[in-house]
């Protein structure tokens, strides 16, 4: 097997106000990582909740959140809000990253890894692991936005967002 693809991305999500002390020693090492072995973090902002179900209710478990960064990035996503609670106002930490390993090494996708060895999953209070399905490049009015949508076992992300100044 070769490197991961970026079609595996697995976004972390921390909300800095309930971080623990391991957790939070765990994101100080990971922070001081190079790229290569911080789990190769391609996307990392920090969104405020700006609305929640816009179009209504469909799942009693699980809620849409439509959300805006610092940077101007828009995001859609499905949260089970049955174990990870948010609410308009609300301000996390998204991070997109093809491993969860600190040293950088794939993922067996085959092989659910219960070793208990630590991770960058470690470092955030809710992780969720899918797949890229659709990655569009726009260009609005002269500004260049790539525009990606990824599925996490049926629930939905899509993230558009330019590059960072």
């Amino acid at each position: 097997r070769g490197a991961a693809s970026p079609s595996s991305l697995a976004p972390r999500f921390r909300v800095p106000a309930r971080t623990a002390s391991r957790r939070s020693r765990l994101a100080q090492r990971a922070r001081e990582m190079p790229p290569a072995v911080s789990g190769t973090t391609i996307f990392d902002d920090i969104f405020e909740v700006i609305d929640k179900d816009p179009d209504g209710k469909k799942f009693d478990k699980v809620s849409r959140f439509r959300c805006r960064s610092q940077f101007e990035a828009e995001l859609s996503i499905d949260v089970n809000v049955d174990i990870y609670k948010l609410d308009v106002g609300t301000k996390f930490t998204l991070a997109l990253a093809p491993t969860l390993s600190l040293d950088g090494t794939p993922e067996d996708a085959e092989t659910y890894d219960q070793t208990g060895k630590e991770s960058l999953a470690d470092a955030y209070e809710y992780v969720m692991y899918g797949k890229v399905f659709k990655k569009e490049d726009e260009n609005v009015g002269g500004i260049a936005k790539t525009c990606v949508t990824a599925s996490y076992g049926g629930v939905l992300m899509q993230l558009r967002a330019g590059p960072k100044k």
